[in-house]
């Protein structure tokens, strides 16, 4: 990838949350501190006008990737480097502010995210008033109702309360628009949708990287939603990045043991009688890791290299992979999957 076209780069993220008992406890037990390793040593790049996917099961890490990468966490380690500026570099207020604009987070749950005391219009003018990008209340007005045409809804429709609308998705997309930004961090925005709305708000946000040339880093669970929103897809497992590569890429040809399960997981609507081999076990405690790969214990290839030494990140064909398995060629070569449902053209 040209160096060029990479608009945000994490180069060995890591972040470490304490999860000690109290001090005095610790002091009376004679315990050590406690590090949760919730993201350990992750590298993306994120191309301009794209959307890199992260994917995995609950509690892998993708969401405070999400926030790392938004600047609502500090890495432990690692950097984050938005558009050539190292986010590190940025220490005053003035500093921040020109970056922070520049990209938005729309979260996973609506009554997190929208004051359930504001209208519509208040909650959606906020950040244009607080980056001071437009003066005058008919002026804000104005561009309040043209970002919720652009989503879909009436201008109408500034005057009503969180509570009238299904889940808030269109709201906080338009609220996420209101500041102009070029990159957008979307954290599992259709889930607990149901299907027809899911493609509606799924529609919406291709419809708008097209016309204002976004950059998205989506996190999701769900691979049919992954599959279709996404020109990148990177797997996550216990904080770790095991595999990542183009989307398609990825969906026919995967490599990583842990990748090839989530895949089989997807159901084979066409009832091609492909093997598939079922996601055993369950993830391990974060707080206590299995050692080497994390995923040895639950991996039918692992031997006793995978459960000493943490696989480093090759290249294999069109992927970067981290698993000793593939490197030694101890996986049977896989049969091109099939693709998931279209999930963008219900309702």
């Amino acid at each position: 990838m040209n160096k060029n076209d990479v608009l945000v780069r994490l180069t060995g993220i890591g972040k470490d949350f304490d999860v000690s008992p109290p001090l005095l406890n610790r002091l009376m037990e004679r315990q050590d501190k406690v590090l949760l390793k919730a993201v350990d040593n992750l590298s993306i790049d994120i191309p301009k006008g794209k959307t890199f996917s992260l994917v995995g099961e609950s509690g892998c890490g993708k969401s405070t990737v999400a926030r790392l990468t938004v600047g609502l966490y500090r890495p432990s380690r690692g950097s984050i480097v938005y558009d050539a500026i190292d986010m590190a570099t940025l220490k005053t207020q003035a500093q921040i502010e020109p970056v922070r604009k520049r990209m938005q987070m729309i979260f996973q749950d609506p009554y997190a995210s929208l004051n359930p005391r504001w209208r519509v219009s208040d909650i959606i003018a906020e950040p244009i008033r607080a980056h001071k990008l437009i003066s005058g209340k008919s002026a804000i007005d104005q561009r309040v109702a043209e970002l919720l045409v652009q989503v879909g809804l009436a201008a109408v429709d500034r005057v009503k309360f969180p509570h009238e609308f299904s889940g808030g998705q269109r709201q906080r997309i338009a609220r996420a628009l209101a500041s102009q930004p070029e990159f957008l961090i979307c954290d599992e925005p259709t889930s607990a949708l149901d299907v027809s709305v899911q493609a509606q708000i799924l529609n919406l946000m291709k419809e708008l990287q097209r016309q204002f040339a976004l950059t998205y880093l989506f996190i999701s669970h769900d691979l049919a939603v992954v599959y279709h929103i996404s020109d990148f897809v990177g797997v996550m497992y216990l904080g770790r990045l095991v595999e990542w590569s183009d989307k398609r890429t990825l969906f026919q040809r995967p490599w990583h043991p842990y990748t090839r399960m989530l895949l089989d997981a997807i159901p084979d609507i066409e009832m091609s009688g492909r093997q598939r081999i079922p996601v055993a076990g369950e993830v391990p405690n974060p707080i206590h890791p299995p050692s080497g790969c994390h995923f040895h214990p639950r991996c039918p290839y692992a031997n006793d290299r995978c459960r000493n030494e943490v696989p480093a990140p090759i290249q294999k064909d069109e992927s970067n992979v981290a698993c000793h398995a593939v490197q030694e060629q101890r996986l049977p070569d896989v049969a091109v999957t099939g693709e998931p449902a279209d999930v963008t053209t219900s309702g």
